[in-house]
């Protein structure tokens, strides 16, 4: 088993922190918003959390004075860890370009679905990818079916999530993002393709095609979403895999 050193187990305090603000910021929110339509209050527009929803939220009124601090004080929760987010979101981003994990985080965000907080939490949380192959990576996150055998009859049942619950959750979420309509890179991804090399930029845009046509072919048999995601995110973590790995196997031949 492969210990951290004080530098990676920082880094991936931090990305956790990102995450568990995150959390608690959805449910600090879900508490208002369920305030609001158990008294039948519902926001006329369909984007949240902007400015003008902000203002909207803060005007709302209720007769009960136990009823109105409770609502404020949900409120106000709610906007501290959406400071509190922001901020965590800029020193993420500010250790991310400096930290010795910055070119894997740069190639991981090449891929649909993988953005700074997810490309961060990736490389974070796996560290060494050399240490896998595209096969074995899926083994280690647990996105690989269990199976039970007895005699000559072999059954796979749910995935075994093993190793890192964290990683697999990234993984899991970015998988749904390769099943929307995909032609060519948007301008996100067209901006952090021009950050990589050459060969990183050609794994990824391969990646990024046959991981939705994987989606087109399971949408095709009407497979399970959930079943189907699960087998996309295994094979994401392999792409993710071939990406990283070759970075960091070239800098330990510099090194050496």
């Amino acid at each position: 088993m492969r210990i951290p050193d004080p530098d990676e187990e920082a880094l991936r305090d931090l990305s956790r922190l990102r995450s568990g603000t995150a959390t608690d910021l959805a449910h600090s929110r879900q508490h208002v918003n369920a305030i609001l339509l158990r008294h039948g209050i519902r926001y006329p527009k369909d984007t949240r959390w902007t400015k003008e929803h902000s203002l909207w939220l803060h005007r709302q009124r209720f007769d009960e004075a136990a009823l109105q601090f409770t609502y404020e004080a949900d409120l106000e929760q709610a906007e501290l860890l959406a400071g509190h987010l922001k901020r965590i979101d800029k020193q993420l981003t500010t250790t991310a370009a400096t930290c010795r994990y910055g070119p894997v985080i740069n190639a991981l965000m090449c891929l649909r679905g993988i953005q700074m907080t997810t490309g961060f939490g990736l490389a974070v949380e796996i560290g060494d990818w050399t240490r896998f192959t595209g096969s074995t990576i899926g083994s280690y996150l647990g996105l690989v079916p269990s199976e039970e055998s007895s005699g000559q009859s072999r059954h796979q049942g749910p995935i075994t999530k093993a190793g890192n619950t964290y990683a697999r959750k990234l993984l899991i979420e970015a998988a749904w993002q390769h099943r929307r309509p995909y032609a060519r890179p948007g301008e996100r991804l067209l901006r952090q393709l021009d950050l990589v090399d050459p060969a990183t930029r050609i794994r990824a845009l391969e990646g990024n095609h046959r991981l939705h046509r994987k989606w087109e072919h399971f949408d095709e048999r009407h497979k399970m979403s959930v079943k189907a995601n699960t087998a996309i995110a295994r094979e994401l973590a392999g792409w993710c895999w071939s990406l990283a790995a070759p970075l960091q196997q070239g800098d330990r031949m510099t090194a050496a």
